[in-house]
Formats: C-alpha cells, structure tokens, sequence
C-alpha cells in the first residue's frame, strides 16, 4: 500500500475536485511549499493520494482553524514529526498508550487518516 499512496495519480483537474479547491488554489499551495506534485516530462502536475490528503490538511487547517499559510506550514512540520514519533514508540511498559495521545494531537491538526491509524493501531 505505501507504493500506491506515494504514487502520482491525479492531474490538477481531478486533485482540485477531489479536495474541492480551486485548482489555482492549489497551484498556490505549491508556490508556497505546502504541497510537492510530481511533474511528468511535459510538464503536467501529477498528485498522489498523500498529496491529496496533505491537501485536505491544509485545507482544515486554513478553513477550520483559521490558520494562516505559515502556520499551516508549521502544523505540517508537527505532523510529520509526530507521526514519526508516534511510529518509533509503542505502549510503554506502565500501560499508557502514547500513540493514542499521539492520534489524538495529530487529529487537532487535521491529520485525519483512519484506516492508517488503525493499521498503525494493529501493528502495535
């Protein structure tokens, strides 16, 4: 499944609709380092499905909580941390499960992915 997620699937057109944002809006995103497409040798942007849901991130992060780009940036760079962090660490020896608390920042920032976090869940 990670070579499928990573892999580049979808022009701007259909990234825009499947995130329901202007594909301006996301041409944007790239500019400011929000969002990486692929490029194929003619030049066209290719999204995968974590673009796609990056995107998604940004989205919530700008509509719902009222973030400005830099702190959108700065919420990713939590995110990827985190999820890092959530993936090296296991339950502790005293029973708590950090990756829950974990989850449950993650989910306040807009990183929603629940079949990930279940599969993350299983192989704990």
């Amino acid at each position: 499944m990670a070579a499928r997620y990573s892999e580049p699937l979808f022009v701007i057109s259909v990234a825009a609709r499947l995130v329901e944002m202007h594909p301006q809006t996301l041409r944007k995103y790239e500019r400011e380092g929000l969002v990486a497409p692929s490029r194929t040798a003619g030049n066209l942007r290719l999204y995968s499905d974590e673009d796609i849901e990056r995107l998604r991130q940004v989205k919530y992060l700008v509509e719902t909580r009222g973030l400005n780009l830099a702190g959108v940036q700065l919420a990713l760079e939590l995110t990827r941390s985190l999820r890092e962090l959530r993936d090296r660490m296991g339950e502790s020896p005293g029973g708590h499960d950090w990756r829950r608390d974990i989850d449950r920042i993650l989910i306040e920032l807009g990183f929603v992915d629940e079949q990930r976090v279940r599969e993350s869940a299983r192989r704990s």
